[in-house]
């Protein structure tokens, strides 16, 4: 994982909060509503800042006038300075992890927890790069729950996302401690298999098949569930977009072919 960026200065920082809080896709982040607060909290606290600043100039000017020793001037300046580092370091740390935790966020789906699109992409990215380096290889699954639009006409949009959840955690179940998965869009599910060839990653992709389909009830509510899988391994210097594309050509025979299988580019 790529160290945390670090920011010039606070200036900085804000306006980079500012553009993540402007972005679309964070609208929904439940991390917002708090880093909204944090940050007019913060700006709020910078004017205090300036203000304590000018009050502290008008001192030194009546300090002086008064014919206050300019030892006792220069320390009684000093403390107040201090105090005024302190209180402003404690907030740009806040923000810089308020900062981290929005970026983690931005990249997961709020609804299954899983990885979303763009933490896909940047592991598939950085499996790619590592493949290139080293020559090991990868395996990607897409997965499509069957038949999911008669879950949503049937039984309603909250079960529908009921099933997604469960179908979330058995993908978890079924995959090992380093792979990765994530909801690639609507009820399409992808699975990255580093250093998995076809037939080991065949194995992993049943297993999450016959989960999926042993799910039999979400809630109060009974289902029958089922999923098609596109499966391809990487070939050689091939970008990662290629075998995607050959996966999702994989999907569209086991679907053609009558669904609930997986099928191997």
């Amino acid at each position: 994982m790529a160290p945390p960026k670090t920011y010039g200065d606070d200036l900085e920082l804000v306006a980079t909060i500012q553009a993540l809080l402007a972005d679309p896709a964070q609208r929904d982040s439940p991390l917002r509503e708090p880093l909204e607060q944090l940050l007019g909290h913060f700006q709020g606290q910078r004017e205090r800042l300036e203000r304590l600043v000018r009050i502290s100039d008008g001192y030194h000017h009546v300090a002086r006038e008064q014919r206050l020793s300019l030892v006792e001037q220069y320390d009684k300046q000093v403390r107040r300075l201090e105090k005024l580092v302190r209180i402003s370091d404690r907030y740009q740390n806040s923000l810089r992890e308020l900062s981290l935790a929005l970026r983690d966020a931005a990249m997961h789906d709020s609804l299954t927890g899983l990885g979303n699109r763009r933490y896909l992409m940047e592991r598939l990215r950085e499996e790619n790069d590592r493949t290139l380096r080293l020559g090991r290889g990868f395996a990607v699954a897409i997965m499509d729950v069957d038949h999911f639009k008669l879950v949503n006409d049937e039984h309603g949009h909250e079960v529908g996302d009921l099933v997604l959840q469960a179908i979330a955690r058995a993908v978890e179940t079924g995959l090992r401690k380093y792979d990765h998965c994530g909801r690639w869009g609507g009820e399409e599910f992808l699975m990255l298999l580093p250093e998995t060839p076809l037939d080991q990653a065949l194995v992993i992709v049943e297993r999450i098949r016959h989960a999926v389909s042993t799910i039999d009830r979400v809630g109060e509510q009974r289902v029958a569930l089922t999923a098609s899988f596109g499966l391809a391994e990487h070939h050689g210097e091939e970008g990662f977009s290629a075998t995607i594309s050959r996966a999702d050509q994989a999907l569209y025979a086991a679907k053609a072919a009558g669904r609930n299988r997986v099928a191997s580019a």
